[in-house]
């Protein structure tokens, strides 16, 4: 079906679904939206643009338009009033990655997919085409301080972040798909590292012949998938890139997939690729720096909440701050994967010196049984990292304000960096502004 005029959009809040609010917007469709857990940022990206967003999830808030389309995210349950009010009314509904597939399906897409790294890579990737005169529309899956938010308007190739969770990669139609890596994550999905490495198969046999596939052709989670593609592959890997500002060898590799994504999409020269890369700053919650405690400790926050780039980011911080003592506060995001992966976040969790835990977030889950926070905070102690579960993010907030004042005593260098796909971040807005 075509995108009606009138759309209203449940969850809108969403990183992914703010970006596409604005896009619909700017394509003359009446938008509005709704969300409980709205974060400012994204609040005032949409009501800037003029588009009318109400915090509190009720059925008057669904138009009464037949010919309206409901737009919902994944943090939306089927439960929600206003899909049931939807559905009471015979207006029909998509998902966010349904409706982003029909909104790109005759454009041409680059979509960029992966375990880790994909919103930098797209970030870098807009970049890129923007600075070198390609003129992309992107959706990106943060907000970019170059581009003072998460969407892009243009006329050139459509840049998207395309997530593998519920197959969600499957809706879309690329020319150019990028594939970061392959990990085992959304255990609540996929039960296994083959079921993710079946829908991955699946995107990469939908590619067309005239279309680029770009990889790491030599990663073995990777390479049994490509057996069947029709399209050209380019090794990502073999590019080099410039120094840049962005800490730690997996931005160098966000940044190889980013400038064999641009080559492929557009006849550019190594050094103006080169010169857009070294130029970014990075993009919201991934290794920001938010500030300074009031002691005068720096303050970081950052988006990790798998295992590996939990462990990847305090190597990478190990390596750039060398005897700082560093400390994490870090929320765990989901039931399901913090069971799936307790040992390896506890693991990757005591590279720290100090961890407070706060309790795990539960987006879309019910809580499951011997599933904590403070069983996580017992393994990491058990490595010999001191680690501590508290109740809320106020207790986060002041258990790193306690640490600070008693570093302030004993050391003047150390690292706090609040962690976690969650609202983690309101920790560091408040250390910093307090």
């Amino acid at each position: 079906m075509n995108i009606p005029h009138r759309v209203h959009m449940v969850g809108i809040g969403g990183i992914g679904m703010s970006a596409l609010a604005q896009l619909l917007q700017s394509e003359g469709h009446a938008v509005t939206g709704s969300d409980s857990g709205l974060s400012e940022p994204v609040h005032q990206m949409l009501t800037q643009r003029g588009i009318a967003v109400e915090t509190q999830h009720t059925p008057k808030n669904v138009p009464k338009d037949k010919s309206a389309l409901v737009i919902y995210s994944d943090a939306v349950h089927t439960g929600n009033p206003e899909r049931n009010e939807a559905l009471k009314q015979g207006i029909p509904q998509m998902s966010y990655f349904e409706a982003l597939g029909e909104v790109t399906k005759d454009k041409k897409t680059i979509a960029v997919s992966g375990t880790h790294g994909k919103t930098t890579t797209t970030a870098m990737l807009t970049k890129i085409l923007k600075d070198t005169g390609a003129d992309p529309t992107a959706i990106i899956g943060s907000i970019v301080s170059e581009f003072a938010g998460n969407y892009i308007e243009g006329q050139g190739a459509f840049v998207v972040e395309a997530c593998e969770y519920k197959d969600h990669l499957l809706k879309l139609s690329p020319e150019i798909l990028v594939i970061t890596n392959i990990e085992w994550d959304h255990s609540d999905h996929f039960p296994s590292l083959q079921a993710v490495q079946s829908m991955f198969k699946k995107a990469v046999e939908n590619v067309p012949l005239h279309g680029v596939i770009v990889t790491d052709v030599q990663s073995p989670t990777i390479t049994p998938i490509l057996t069947s593609a029709r399209a050209k592959i380019i090794d990502y890997t073999k590019e080099d890139v410039p120094e840049l500002l962005l800490l730690g060898d997996f931005n160098s590799m966000n940044a190889r997939a980013a400038k064999a994504a641009a080559k492929a999409s557009e006849i550019l020269e190594d050094s103006e690729v080169d010169n857009s890369l070294a130029s970014f700053k990075g993009v919201w919650r991934r290794f920001e720096l938010k500030g300074k405690t009031a002691e005068g400790f720096a303050v970081y926050d950052d988006y990790a909440h798998h295992p590996t780039a939990v462990q990847k980011t305090l190597t990478a911080v190990r390596e750039k701050f060398q005897g700082a003592r560093i400390l994490v506060a870090f929320h765990p995001h989901l039931y399901s994967r913090t069971r799936d992966f307790m040992d390896a976040f506890a693991e990757a969790l005591a590279l720290a010196d100090e961890v407070v835990l706060a309790p795990i977030y539960p987006a879309r889950e019910e809580p499951i049984d011997g599933v904590t926070s403070e069983v996580l905070a017992k393994k990491i102690v058990a490595l010999g990292t001191s680690a501590t579960a508290v109740s809320s993010l106020n207790d986060v907030t002041a258990s790193l304000e306690a640490f600070s004042k008693d570093y302030k005593l004993t050391s003047n260098n150390c690292i706090f960096i609040t962690m976690g796909a969650g609202d983690i971040y309101r920790v560091a807005d408040a250390l910093t502004t307090s």
